[in-house]
């Protein structure tokens, strides 16, 4: 064992509720593949949110918050209460020219969705339908500056699987808080509906998306070939949209691409600014 490895503390906050689910396994294998090629040593740990009301202190250097299953709309449950505060001490922190070692937070789906209804970001409302498969989603003026998103094409492909959906985004609180949307949902001129805001960087160490950039193509794609799993998908939503899904699995330029890009950049910004931090002096 090599000790003198830098040493980059992860946490990762569980909101799957204790549902079956391939995200957390993706998210532990970009964290240990990240810790491989930056030759750290990784200490990761992952605290139960809503099952244990879990909640990491701000001795980190990095978080990832899952999705989940439910409504994200707030119902004054005690986890809900500890998660929302937790959002909020992150900022706070971060806010403080005290600390200059930042907290950096990726929100995943779930989230997500609860952090933009939280800091009042957008409008949260149930889909007419879930939107469940692989699509195409758009960069705004501002993603295609942000460095999360530099390695991808525009369009790019994202693994989406959701009952709700951001949309309506508060130009007042975004301004507040200098967020930015950094890409929106695939472009469908033939249907009248507003396109969800599909990630956005709330803050320079904190940002997020509605879809799943973990999702392991190679691992799903083992998943949804499974019979039951191939029969339930072609039941809910039909044999082309499953064909579509399992071709894009296996295109290296879509979701290959994306889970190679948005994690592992969310993880190797915040090492080179916690590096950078802990390097440069102290203000006298």
């Amino acid at each position: 064992m090599n000790n003198n490895k830098k040493q980059f503390r992860i946490a990762i906050l569980d909101l799957y509720d204790g549902v079956e689910n391939e995200g957390m396994r993706c998210i532990k294998k970009i964290i240990s593949t990240f810790g491989e090629t930056e030759d750290l040593a990784i200490d990761c740990e992952v605290f139960d949110v809503r099952q244990k009301l879990e909640i990491p202190t701000l001795e980190f250097h990095a978080y990832i918050s899952t999705g989940g299953p439910g409504n994200p709309a707030p119902t004054g449950a005690l986890w809900e209460r500890k998660y929302f505060q937790f959002l909020d001490n992150v900022l706070h922190y971060n806010a403080s020219r005290q600390h200059r070692t930042k907290k950096h937070l990726f929100l995943i789906c779930h989230s997500f969705q609860m952090a933009c209804i939280h800091w009042q970001l957008a409008k949260v409302s149930k889909r007419r339908k879930t939107s469940f498969g692989t699509f195409p989603v758009h960069k705004t003026s501002f993603g295609r500056k942000d460095a999360l998103l530099n390695g991808l094409d525009d369009p790019f492909w994202i693994v989406d699987s959701r009952d709700y959906q951001v949309t309506q985004p508060n130009q007042m609180a975004l301004d507040y808080m200098k967020a930015k949307v950094l890409c929106l949902e695939k472009i469908r001129p033939h249907v009248q509906l507003e396109r969800a805001i599909m990630a956005m960087r709330f803050s320079p160490e904190v940002a997020g998306t509605q879809f799943h950039p973990e999702a392991d193509a190679e691992g799903m794609l083992r998943y949804f070939l499974r019979d039951d799993k191939k029969a339930s998908i072609v039941a809910n939503h039909g044999e082309e949209k499953y064909n579509d899904m399992i071709e894009h699995l296996n295109d290296p330029e879509k979701i290959l691409m994306t889970e190679s890009v948005i994690l592992p950049t969310f993880l190797k910004n915040a090492l080179k600014m916690t590096l950078i931090s802990e390097q440069t002096p102290a203000l006298s």
